[in-house]
């Protein structure tokens, strides 16, 4: 898997040592993903999942980190700004943090998490995690996740500048349950979807990514807005102009 991560089209590959791996095998994980990233980048962004805080592994992985140099290392279950800030005293300038938000404590304190710094540069929403902290009656990562709390993440994401992304759909094969689930994601005003098979990037950047139609429309509603306050039956004004911008930047971005 790690071998065939340069080829695939997702903008971001995560080498994870957190849940994917058993107790007994996080010591042999931590060096394979060492020896992985020592070879290069991964992907567009190359990012290393550490174990949480609370665990035993948690300061080794970030030392590991610290000697292999990720763009990015991801912090599971991130409950207070004191996890984001003691990771970031474990690492070098230069590294970016992702906070997942998936646990009923990180959610209540997202707003904080978000305004953390240290180089924050995302939240991402945990819904398997996150479903079993509230104690949603649910087996399928994805499943039972609130609009409440999807909203809610990418608000406080948002009032800080940072990205958001959503979770993995899990059930593999579902690829209707798997478009539904980034187009609700997408609704919401995520910037993206993790997924957990190559299977599964195709429909996810093809949620996330504006149509040709969409960018036309947007580009024509921007230099009609200026004189006409309806536009092809639609009124039009200033906060159409940024819903506009916005999505010719996610254009841009995506491109």
């Amino acid at each position: 898997m790690l071998a065939k991560a340069p080829s695939l089209p997702a903008d971001e590959v995560i080498v994870d040592l957190e849940d994917a791996v058993p107790p007994e095998d996080k010591e042999r994980a931590r060096e394979r993903a060492l020896a992985a990233l020592r070879r290069g980048p991964l992907g567009r962004t190359t990012a290393l999942r550490v174990n949480a805080r609370a665990t035993p592994w948690w300061e080794d992985d970030l030392r590991a980190a610290a000697e292999a140099r990720p763009d990015v290392v991801v912090l599971p279950k991130v409950e207070s700004p004191e996890d984001v800030s003691a990771a970031a005293e474990l690492l070098p300038d230069g590294i970016g943090l992702e906070a997942l938000i998936e646990t009923a404590r990180g959610l209540v304190r997202a707003d904080e998490i978000a305004a953390a710094g240290h180089g924050l540069e995302a939240l991402v929403f945990g819904p398997a995690d996150l479903a079993a902290s509230l104690g949603i009656p649910v087996l399928t990562i994805g499943a039972g996740t609130s609009d409440y709390a999807l909203a809610h993440v990418v608000a406080v994401a948002r009032a800080s500048g940072l990205q958001v992304l959503d979770g993995p759909h899990a059930r593999l094969g579902d690829d209707l349950g798997l478009v539904l689930s980034a187009r609700r994601a997408l609704e919401h005003g995520y910037d993206g979807k993790w997924v957990i098979h190559p299977s599964q990037i195709e429909p996810v950047n093809r949620i996330f990514t504006p149509s040709p139609a969409e960018i036309d429309r947007a580009k024509r509603l921007l230099e009609a807005a200026h004189s006409a306050a309806r536009f092809e039956g639609d009124m039009v004004d200033e906060a159409t102009r940024k819903l506009a911008e916005s999505l010719l930047r996610r254009a841009e971005v995506l491109s």
